[in-house]
């Protein structure tokens, strides 16, 4: 049986942050990870937990595996661009203002396979 795989492409948090949420969920059961992820109190939690949905939807949609039965294999979050914004400070100097952003990407695997 093949991965499942899901992704969010230039996601407006910076990697940084999400990896504190997807740490939570890794190598827990599909089910486990979407619970503990409705109570995070980040705002990262509910794009990672979209994101987990999604792979479920598509496992049971597309591969007719079992939701009880998927397991967070591999779960990452990779810089994307960063937006470069600009300010101007005292004197004329001038203060940059960096918006990053991330990838996020996931893979669920069956239980046992």
């Amino acid at each position: 049986m093949s991965d499942i795989h899901a992704k969010i492409s230039n996601l407006s948090l910076s990697a940084q942050k999400v990896r504190l949420v997807i740490d939570m969920v890794r190598g827990k059961s599909a089910n486990e990870a979407l619970e503990i992820l409705r109570f995070v109190n980040k705002r990262a939690a509910l794009p990672v937990q979209k994101l987990v949905a999604s792979a479920v939807a598509n496992a049971e949609e597309n591969f007719g595996v079992s939701r009880d039965d998927l397991i967070v294999a591999k779960i990452t979050a990779d810089e994307a661009p960063t937006r470069k914004w600009r300010r101007f400070g005292a004197r004329g100097r001038f203060k940059p203002i960096l918006r990053r952003s991330s990838h996020v990407s996931i893979v669920l695997r069956e239980r046992g396979a």
